[in-house]
């Protein structure tokens, strides 16, 4: 392969680049491509996504020829969710793999973005790449570089935080690490393997997933012994080394925390290892949304309601804050297990209106007997001991710990946090 004439082309910015999946990843990556003089193209299934790729002034299709055709780089930002057994799905990276194997030439690039179990570019993507009758490692280079994006997160995006990236040999590292460095302004970490890139994302996510179990489960412990785990979070923080704060809530949500375990954990086991460390953060969290079911009847019973029939405002159902992305969201088994037990429910969540059941907080609140915060939404943070008071809140169920829980004691309505 001619490494050091791509390289200048990669430099002078004469290759196309084709992104593959227009996602929350996908989306902003084929954006700031073209912000840096790349001739780009996106491709989706989703009519929609394509649109909004166009509205926002860059080139998107759903027609495979139009994108894959004349493209010299293809990066593959497709989801990688897990079944109902929290087995990974590999269907949509396997189809985009098959579709860019078809337009391969020489000295084509492909990288992978999405997250998948260590050994996943090797033994899946390498072998159906091979199809096409270039192999790669010889005639195409191939490169794994895992997303790192934090939706809402204003300081830190796709621009601006750094990347890891592995490749199946030493040139098609290089050969990546050099496209990345001329599109995002971080630094681009080589890793040995494809492997080790491809763990890199998902020890980052189990890290908090497990760190956040183990704040979940000190939250049950402290709701039984009377300490506010807030209190004890805020005085361990100020140790400078060695404690790394985690907050507990309703429950983990969104495609990473709540689905990349999984990935691992699955992986070990075909290995020949039980991850039983992982599986137990992955029970604890999964755990919150029926324990904050408790913690509902626990309030009402001070109040001397059941749930049936009362009158109930769920706030939030988006997994995080400030964010309309709703996977993996706690609130769904909530909601769930509420309308089962026969709640009169009516649902609000400012970011994802298409779902709501009223159109503003002030309906939702109006006449309920009681509010659970599922989503610690900045609108909701902003809603006072008065103004439940107003509104003749009896209860409030705070999955989130986001309002002022001696204020609205204070009030004489009931307060129930997570660990507090």
């Amino acid at each position: 392969m001619m490494i050091n004439l791509l390289i200048e082309k990669i430099k002078n910015k004469e290759i196309r680049i084709c992104v593959i999946g227009l996602g929350y990843v996908g989306l902003p990556l084929l954006k700031i491509a073209t912000e840096k003089g790349f001739n780009t193209i996106g491709l989706d299934t989703d009519i929609e996504k394509v649109k909004k790729a166009i509205k926002e002034e860059v080139k998107a299709t759903t027609n495979l020829n139009e994108s894959l055709n004349d493209s010299d780089c293809f990066i593959i930002c497709v989801p990688t969710p897990i079944d109902e057994n929290h087995r990974p799905d590999l269907r949509f990276v396997e189809s985009a793999t098959q579709a860019v194997s078809k337009y391969l030439k020489k000295d084509s690039i492909v990288i992978l973005e999405s997250t998948v179990a260590p050994g996943t570019t090797e033994e899946i993507i390498v072998p159906l790449l091979n199809k096409s009758g270039l192999e790669a490692g010889k005639d195409i280079y191939v490169a794994q570089c895992p997303e790192r994006i934090d939706p809402g997160n204003k300081k830190w995006n796709v621009r601006n935080i750094p990347r890891v990236i592995g490749g199946i040999d030493e040139e098609s590292a290089v050969v990546a690490r050099m496209l990345y460095e001329n599109i995002i302004e971080a630094e681009i970490v080589k890793m040995n393997s494809t492997r080790a890139a491809e763990a890199v994302k998902i020890v980052e996510n189990t890290f908090r997933d497990v760190n956040i179990a183990f704040i979940n489960e000190l939250a049950k412990s402290f709701d039984k012994i009377n300490i506010d785990i807030f209190e004890v979070i805020k005085g361990a923080s100020t140790k400078p080394f060695g404690f790394m704060p985690h907050l507990p809530g309703c429950g983990v949500g969104g495609h990473c925390i709540a689905i990349d375990p999984y990935y691992l954990i699955e992986k070990a086991e075909k290995s020949g290892f039980n991850h039983n460390f992982l599986k137990l953060a992955r029970e604890i969290n999964n755990s919150m949304p029926e324990y904050t079911i408790k913690k509902i009847i626990e309030g009402l019973n001070e109040v001397g309601k059941c749930i049936k029939n009362s009158k109930l405002a769920l706030l939030g159902l988006a997994y995080k804050g400030g964010v309309g992305d709703t996977r993996e969201s706690p609130a769904f088994p909530i909601l769930n297990k509420l309308e089962k037990l026969g709640a009169n429910i009516r649902i609000f969540d400012p970011y994802v209106l298409d779902k709501s059941t009223v159109k503003s907080l002030d309906e939702a609140l109006n006449k309920s007997d009681f509010i659970v915060i599922v989503t610690d939404h900045p609108e909701f943070k902003k809603i006072t001991a008065e103004k439940l008071k107003n509104n003749g809140i009896m209860a409030v169920i705070d999955g989130r710990n986001i309002l002022d829980k001696e204020r609205i004691k204070k009030m004489n309505i009931i307060y129930k946090g997570i660990g507090r």
